[in-house]
């Protein structure tokens, strides 16, 4: 009989209760307990959503982060958090977020830990931070009270923990100290809480060891071996996961690795399935992911069927079906949606669905295909409307790609050309003030756009309401005195669905909310079909906003890798064509802010870094059509318009020459909470253009002193001259309020003009 599991279930809830929860929290109008509570019952709830499995999983349910939750297990709390009063609770918010309701000062209490991309998605997590004093301890109450809640839908309860040697991979170490020297330790700790499962009645643990799809140096690949050589003494059952891609190299290593059975992508890695069920020994379960994790299509059932039932005869009972990876990156029900086209809706599978299609396949293999042939009919009829639809396909979308020339990427001059005609235009201050585009979303913004969608509103009503929010935000920042300035974004729900809902090839839902990290929860779109700019999208707005003010009013663009990486994207063509539909899309909008009059023109990329294959080999593959995309997108205008872009909470030094090459006038990239470690590529590479390190990190509700500013920008002024070097926030500001922003820009400001006013006598030094 083939035995179903899931690999994780989305947290937030299908109405973002634990979203609205945890802000409730942080804001003091929750209490602890109706929290945990919250947490309680989404967990109930999840788990009989998957109480159709064999196996349901405990511990992917998280307040915040699952890596995160793992260094508090492991008793890998920074320092400066320990030390401070206060609860568990209050120790790990102010690592994910710099406070916890406890801290009452403006000025919050701690530097908040670092956050970066959870391998090629679009989910962040907190960085785990080592030192050489750096000691684990276990700390499971929190996992085995999960583990107790779910013994009370299911009995067959598999925990979720991360593995070892991908927990100290994902880290990093502070003072220069080994990671790898820390495995010893870190091994013991894991041996007890394997110990301690087993006291809990568990039979099968999955750990994730999703780093053996990665190219893993020897020492790497020993660790694996010495840690998993070390737990297989283990009471309890091993299945080791791996997800995201193919194993290649690694493959003979996770065959061979001393577990009672691997999991593998089979959505990503299907060539690699015939020969690890030639190279897995007998006595391991092999787990499959048919069903795709990552993304919202229906899967072809017959197709899979297809496939799987000669692999079901070879392994018979060793064979287990689940998702690819963990369902955290797709939405929760669609059952929710109500406003989507039938026959869009009758393509998609949100992570309910997909456990369905998980046991449907399995229930075939088991019973035979009649006993599911009703589910099967259907199955093929909404595969073949989607195949068959004429909304997918636009001649003159495909022929627009076809005629794209190398030329259309190009700039007019050189940067160093380009950058005199632009001074002599802007004349600007030496290190310059902008911000990224947002600014508060606030409670009544929200309101206006909520009633204008339900009909509450007529057209000019709502125009009217959004010019005074504009108004007010221009007002706001010349009383600052930002040099450079947005318009704020208020008709703006989300920087990818907002553009995607006036482009063709765009469809929309209502509830399809995903976590990006801890309360923030982003709804992508779906590109079903060719993607065209259909008519002006923004520039009513700037233009406006440029009306109201003598100073520089910066047009704000999504830009097309980032829409494609943060859209749910089909799977029927290449992503570098469905780039490339986006990039003109975009370049049309470019030049149309060009013929307003808007001379400076951001087009945010911040999704550029994440969409880098897991392998470097494969790197300069996706690199080259990224950036071509960027460069068609942004190219076509005047040297005096300047082009800027933005990035943010991803690993850049290793992709430097690769940003070098978009040749965007200004480029503004997160390094606040990294404490400008991103600069030291700058050390070994002299970037040509003009950046802006972000030097207010605002996914922390801490207000930045100037002197931090100053000594962040001093350490960025040793690597760039100055005059090529901006000050602005790391990112944009909807998600924080205005008595946190003005009193963060004022300090940045201020900071800006200190080191303007010092920099011929103390050279920033």
């Amino acid at each position: 009989m083939v035995t179903t599991h899931n690999l994780g279930f989305p947290r937030i809830g299908r109405n973002r209760e634990l979203k609205f929860a945890l802000e409730k929290y942080w804001k003091g109008e929750l209490s602890e307990q109706a929290l945990l509570d919250t947490a309680n019952t989404l967990r109930m709830q999840h788990w009989q959503d998957q109480s159709q499995l064999d196996w349901i999983p405990a511990g992917d349910f998280s307040l915040y982060d699952h890596v995160l939750d793992t260094s508090f297990m492991l008793g890998n709390v920074p320092e400066r958090v320990a030390a401070l009063a206060g609860g568990e609770l209050d120790s790990y918010f102010r690592v994910a977020r710099g406070r916890s309701p406890a801290d009452k000062s403006a000025c919050g209490c701690v530097h908040a830990g670092e956050m970066t991309k959870w391998f090629d998605t679009n989910y962040h997590y907190i960085v785990p931070e080592f030192d050489k004093n750096t000691k684990f301890s276990l700390k499971a109450s929190r996992l085995l009270e999960q583990i107790q809640q779910a013994k009370q839908v299911n009995h067959s309860v598999k925990p979720i923990i991360l593995g070892p040697v991908t927990y100290l991979w994902l880290g990093k170490s502070k003072d220069g100290t080994d990671k790898l020297q820390l495995l010893d330790d870190l091994l013991s700790v894991y041996a007890q809480l394997l110990h301690e499962l087993k006291n809990a009645g568990i039979e099968w643990v999955q750990i994730d060891e999703p780093i053996l799809v990665t190219e893993l140096t020897e020492a790497w690949k020993h660790a694996l071996r010495k840690a998993y050589y070390q737990l297989q003494a283990a009471p309890v059952n091993l299945l080791l996961a791996t997800y995201f891609g193919q194993l290649q190299d690694n493959l003979q290593l996770a065959c061979e690795l001393p577990v009672n059975g691997l999991h593998l992508d089979s959505v990503a890695a299907k060539n690699e399935v015939a020969t690890v069920i030639d190279w897995l020994p007998s006595h391991k379960i092999l787990s499959l992911g048919v069903i795709n994790g990552r993304n919202i299509w229906k899967t072809d059932l017959t197709a899979t069927l297809d496939w799987l039932e000669p692999i079901h005869a070879r392994l018979t009972d060793r064979l287990w079906l689940a998702p690819s990876c963990s369902l955290l990156h797709v939405p929760v029900d669609l059952n929710n949606e109500r406003k989507l086209p039938r026959d869009i809706y009758s393509w998609l599978a949100f992570a309910v669905q997909k456990l369905q299609e998980v046991t449907v396949l399995a229930k075939a293999l088991n019973q035979g295909r009649d006993c599911v042939s009703e589910i099967l009919q259907e199955n093929n009829a909404a595969i073949a409307s989607r195949q068959q639809s004429e909304r997918v396909h636009q001649i003159t979308v495909t022929a627009r790609v076809r005629d794209i020339t190398d030329a259309m990427g190009t700039r007019q001059s050189l940067y160093h050309q380009r950058a005199m005609v632009q001074r002599k235009k802007f004349q600007l201050p030496l290190f310059p003030t902008t911000t990224i585009g947002s600014f508060p979303q606030t409670q009544n913004i929200r309101q206006v756009r909520r009633d204008f969608r339900a009909g509450k509103l007529s057209e000019h009503e709502y125009r009217q309401s959004m010019q005074k929010e504009i108004e007010l935000c221009v007002r706001e920042q010349e009383a600052l005195g930002l040099d450079v300035l947005v318009h704020g974004e208020p008709e703006r729900n989300d920087m990818v669905e907002y553009f995607g809902e006036q482009l063709a090839g765009y469809a929309f839902t209502e509830y399809g909310w995903v976590q990006s990290y801890g309360s923030r929860c982003v709804k992508p779109p779906i590109i079903y079909g060719d993607v065209a700019h259909l008519q002006p999208i923004t520039t009513e707005w700037i233009r406006y906003a440029q009306s109201l003010t003598n100073k520089p009013m910066k047009g704000m663009l999504t830009g097309p890798v980032t829409m494609l990486n943060w859209s749910f994207v089909r799977d029927d063509q290449p992503r570098a064509d469905t780039c490339m539909q986006l990039a003109l899309a975009i370049r049309d909008e470019v030049l149309a802010l060009e013929h307003a009059g808007i001379a400076i023109i951001q087009i945010d990329e911040a999704a550029l870094r994440e969409g880098l294959p897991l392998r470097k080999s494969q790197w300069d593959t996706y690199l080259d059509w990224a950036i071509r995309a960027f460069r068609i997108t942004a190219n076509g205008v005047k040297d005096d318009t300047q082009i800027h872009t933005h990035m943010c909470y991803s690993e850049f030094n290793d992709i430097m020459t690769a940003i070098a090459r978009m040749d965007a006038d200004v480029i503004t990239i997160e390094t606040s909470r990294s404490n400008m470690e991103l600069l030291d590529a700058f050390d070994q590479f002299q970037y040509p253009n003009e950046i802006g390190p972000g030097v207010y990190d605002i996914h922390s509700p801490n207000i930045p002193s100037v002197d931090s500013i100053i000594e962040l920008m001093k350490k960025a002024a040793q690597r760039i001259p100055a005059e090529r070097l901006w000050v602005n926030p790391d990112c944009g500001l909807k998600t924080r309020n205005w008595e946190e922003v003005r009193p963060a820009l004022r300090n940045m400001i201020a900071a800006s003009r200190y080191l303007s006013s010092h920099l011929s006598t103390t050279q920033v030094s």
